[in-house]
């Protein structure tokens, strides 16, 4: 902490600190927007301190000299710093009675005290907390509203700085507005006007995270610590509050405190916590790893014909798992905990295996989330997806993906057909994958931190060649296959998009299915089949057994044709079976014998006939 203390004498208050000191010699107000419920990285007489924004803005008054400054606010009304009595008697000098009273802080005498303070023979200045809330509505004034905003406007253009004796220069009594957003206040009295300064409170970087993670290490490291684990623990811990504030920083660093040993884990854990509200780790579960070790032949025979699909697919979960996602980048505690591009011909297995890893994974199939993308082409359908913006209906009721991710923030969100959404819309997956978070309508940030994003696409199968042929087959080589779909999905983001950053966060992700061959066309009709006779054995009580001849000829009309895969073979399957057997069962009622057997299927004019006897 001595290295730490003495960076702290030399450093330097934060940009916007900076530009307030350089405002109080040009500008009568100023404006502060955006991160401004924050803590800030302060340099003290004796190392760094981390004061609200009330702090940070009187520590740099106080080093350009002056004496003292009145912080209004509509809840609080007229308060004061520093807190000293000949302060409070020098500032009663200048605005009269009422500091510290409490209380509701009329427009009229907040434009007293503003006055009298702008046009003092003693350096001070008025700071406005909450400003926002002096209002209703900041397009619609009352009259005593905009009188008052109107009068403040005046004095910004006819007030004079002012050279005190002894004083080198002139300074302004400034009026320093604090709102979250800059329309928070009437646009006709902050836009275009020369007089008042607009300063935004960034959220801080990597290097203010860090600083803070040293400030804060004391109370989570033992003090006997090496040094080189200490440094470590320190740089994760900055990692994992990416777009995170420092006050945020603080409330981890107490939550972890709070735990019976100190470690990094112990601190992610806190950090996870933090984002998502939930203690448990999912991902952190022994069985998982277990599991992982034995799931490739189960999600093989799940996922029929996928061999190479399965194994990159579980390549990437277990990534996932092990937490090294994007381990090469340098900042990625907030993002997905995976993405998966799935890629191929329809019907070949991609939303099957999303659901056998949300199982997985998870343990619970409600983990898995699915969006279709094709209710997404139009542009204003984002709304949806994060909520309507302020005004407008629906507002309150947030957005389909930021409600589900708030509600189970370790979940598989898949997002299907993802080629046919708005380019408009892929922005919002820019957002997530890059920095794992989305705000809603209603200003509320959700986390994707704990979440496995899929999507699933069906770019390249429809290609053809010059005389009009299909350019992929299932007799299109493997190699040939995954180069052509990850290359048209290349050119589909790059050239029709005009989104060539959203490939590059996806990265090598990509997963390309087979097309299904007539190995896994009949593995897939069994697999149908049995399912089909267990669902009418349960509903209707009645054991079927088909005849080989039977079963040989609804082998061969459902496998004719495998190009549409395994969705193709259960159509088939519906028409030539279950819609005749269904026809049936129906007529026999409940005198149907408990065991019968399908001898024969006889083609007709309306479709495939059933005969039971």
């Amino acid at each position: 902490m001595a290295d730490l203390d003495k960076a702290a004498v030399r450093g330097e208050p934060p940009a916007w600190l900076r530009e307030l000191d350089t405002a109080l010699l040009t500008h009568a107000q100023v404006m502060f927007y955006g991160n401004v419920r924050d803590m800030y990285l302060v340099p003290g007489p004796s190392g760094w301190l981390l004061p609200d924004i009330r702090g940070g803005i009187w520590s740099c008054l106080e080093r350009a000299g002056y004496r003292f400054l009145v912080v209004a606010d509509p809840v609080d009304g007229v308060q004061l710093l520093p807190h000293a009595p000949e302060i409070t008697a020098l500032a009663q000098d200048v605005i009269g009675t009422g500091i510290g009273s409490g209380g509701r802080l009329s427009p009229e005498r907040l434009l007293q005290v503003i006055r009298r303070v702008a046009e003092a023979d003693v350096r001070a200045g008025v700071l406005v907390d909450y400003a926002a809330r002096l209002i209703r509505d900041p397009r619609q004034l009352e009259p005593e509203e905009h009188h008052f905003f109107a009068a403040c406007e005046k004095l910004a253009h006819t007030t004079r700085p002012v050279r005190l004796a002894g004083e080198p220069g002139q300074r302004y009594n400034p009026v320093l507005w604090v709102v979250g957003g800059e329309r928070d206040l009437p646009s006709w009295f902050t836009a275009d006007n020369p007089a008042l300064r607009r300063v935004a409170l960034p959220v801080p970087d990597l290097t203010d995270r860090r600083t803070t993670a040293e400030i804060l290490a004391p109370t989570l490291l033992p003090a006997d610590l090496p040094e080189a684990r200490r440094e470590e623990y320190v740089h994760r811990f900055a990692a994992q509050t990416q777009s995170l504030t420092l006050r945020s920083m603080v409330e981890i660093a107490r939550l972890a405190a709070a735990g019976t040993e100190q470690t990094s884990e112990v601190i992610e854990a806190a950090a996870r916590s933090y984002r998502v509200g939930i203690v448990e780790n999912p991902w952190s579960r022994p069985a998982l790893r277990d599991q992982l070790i034995h799931a490739h032949d189960g999600l093989r025979r799940r996922v029929l014909g996928q061999p190479e699909a399965v194994a990159r697919a579980l390549d990437i979960v277990t990534r996932s798992v092990m937490g090294l996602s994007g381990a090469q980048s340098s900042a990625t505690a907030s993002r997905p905990r995976g993405v998966l591009f799935f890629a191929g011909p329809t019907g070949v297995g991609k939303t099957e295996l999303a659901k056998a890893l949300t199982e997985l994974v998870f343990g619970d199939e409600r983990a898995y989330i699915r969006f279709d993308m094709s209710e997404f082409a139009a542009e204003h359908a984002a709304d949806r997806l994060i909520g309507a913006p302020p005004g407008y209906v629906g507002h309150d009721a947030g957005g389909e993906l930021t409600n589900a991710i708030r509600q189970r923030p370790f979940s598989l969100v898949l997002f299907d057909e993802i080629e046919k959404a708005h380019p408009r819309i892929l922005d919002k997956f820019l957002q997530i994958l890059d920095e794992g978070r989305l705000t809603d309508g209603m200003g509320s940030t959700v986390y994707f931190s704990e979440a496995l994003l899929v999507f699933t696409s069906n770019l390249g199968m429809t290609a053809r060649d010059a005389d009009g042929r299909p350019l992929l087959t299932p007799d299109t080589p493997r190699e040939e296959l995954v180069a052509e779909v990850t290359a048209e999905i290349g050119r589909h983001m790059a050239e029709r998009l005009n989104r060539p950053e959203l490939l590059n966060r996806i990265g090598d992700n990509i997963v390309v299915f087979n097309f299904v061959g007539k190995e896994a066309a009949t593995d897939i009709f069994e697999l149908l089949v049995a399912r089909i006779l267990r669902l009418v054995e349960r509903e209707c009580g009645s054991r079927i057994t088909l005849a080989a001849d039977v079963r040989a000829q609804l082998l061969e009309l459902a496998t004719a044709d495998t190009s549409l895969g395994g969705r193709g073979i259960g159509s088939v399957l519906e028409t030539a079976l279950v819609n005749p057997l269904a026809r049936a069962l129906f007529a026999q009622g409940e005198a149907a014998p408990p065991h019968q057997t399908l001898t024969g299927l006889l083609p007709a004019p309306a479709g495939w006939e059933a005969v039971l006897t």
